[in-house]
């Protein structure tokens, strides 16, 4: 699969986390929770746990995808594209993205940091691409 598919995915992926993490902060499953989704979102249920998780790796993932993005760029402008190098970060980020959601939503500590670190590591393989 090519960058610009990895960048798709990406986008998808992060979309279906923020929709995750909506539905679990107003407990779209419940009648009241599902009034909630489609309303203003005033009067919120607590938080649970699993709702907390959902946000911060929903965030998480907003945050990468601007450094995503940016090195895929810098990586397309500097005629780098085609590169291995670019190419297998591309992968090693979506794919480490996609198994940090679930280890997160589950809370799985280490194991949810060593795969954000290889999701790190695909970054700077893009970005080491462009010199």
């Amino acid at each position: 699969m090519s960058d610009p598919k990895y960048l798709v995915w990406s986008a998808i992926l992060t979309l279906l986390m923020l929709l995750v993490a909506s539905a679990c902060r107003a407990q779209a499953w419940t009648p009241a929770g599902m009034q909630a989704a489609f309303g203003n979102r005033d009067n919120l249920p607590p938080a649970t746990s699993l709702a907390g998780r959902a946000d911060r790796a929903a965030h998480n993932m907003l945050e990468a995808m601007v450094l995503f993005i940016a090195v895929l760029a810098a990586a397309h402008f500097a005629g780098k594209a085609a590169s291995w190098q670019v190419q297998t970060g591309a992968a090693l980020f979506f794919w480490a993205r996609l198994v940090y959601w679930p280890c997160y939503l589950a809370g799985i500590v280490y194991l949810r940091t060593a795969v954000w670190f290889v999701s790190v590591i695909g970054l700077a393989m893009i970005a080491a691409a462009v010199w």
